[in-house]
């Protein structure tokens, strides 16, 4: 893609039907607004990444470690791409949280955000050296979190903006 705006969602850890049976309504209706998606991993079910596959205009994913063959044979561990003049990665773990830009702009020098996943655990924080590194948290398992999240963000003329962290509803029993 150029460098002209690009709505993107954000989302890991989907989880299903481990953690839900079916992704948030809320969710796959950003879906059909962004311009591109980036899954982090751990899908754990191939029918998770046919439907992103089939709705997203552009789908940038990884497979995590609840993933098994099937995922890993049609995903990579890490995935890049450039939208809207900025160069995105997207990977499943990046280890402890203490250490962590540090260590992320170490492996991923060539990279201005790094979207990342494992934790469940929102994150946005900004390496030295500026990498971005950007957790959606899980759409489907709050973990330790009061809710379950996924972001959107803009990229355009190599900037990011408009990145916010979306709250979903409980979800009913």
């Amino acid at each position: 893609m150029d460098n002209g705006p690009v709505r993107l969602l954000l989302t890991s850890d989907t989880h299903v039907p481990g953690r839900a049976r079916l992704l948030p309504a809320e969710l796959l209706e950003q879906i059909e607004r962004a311009d591109a998606v980036l899954h982090a991993g751990d899908w754990v079910d191939a029918a998770t990444l046919d439907l992103l596959e089939a709705r997203a205009r552009r789908l940038v994913a990884v497979y995590g470690n609840n993933d098994g063959p099937a995922l890993r044979e049609r995903l990579p561990e890490v995935a890049r791409a450039e939208l809207g003049g900025l160069r995105f990665g997207v990977v499943h773990e990046t280890g402890p949280a203490r250490g962590r830009e540090r260590r992320c702009a170490e492996r991923f020098p060539e990279l201005d955000v790094l979207v990342f996943g494992h934790s469940h655990i929102p994150w946005d924080t900004v390496a030295d050296g500026g990498l971005r590194l950007l957790n959606p948290g899980s759409p489907t398992d709050r973990r330790r979190q009061p809710y379950c999240t996924y972001m959107t963000a803009v990229a355009a003329r190599g900037q990011l903006t408009e990145v916010g962290l979306h709250r979903l509803p409980p979800r009913r029993p």
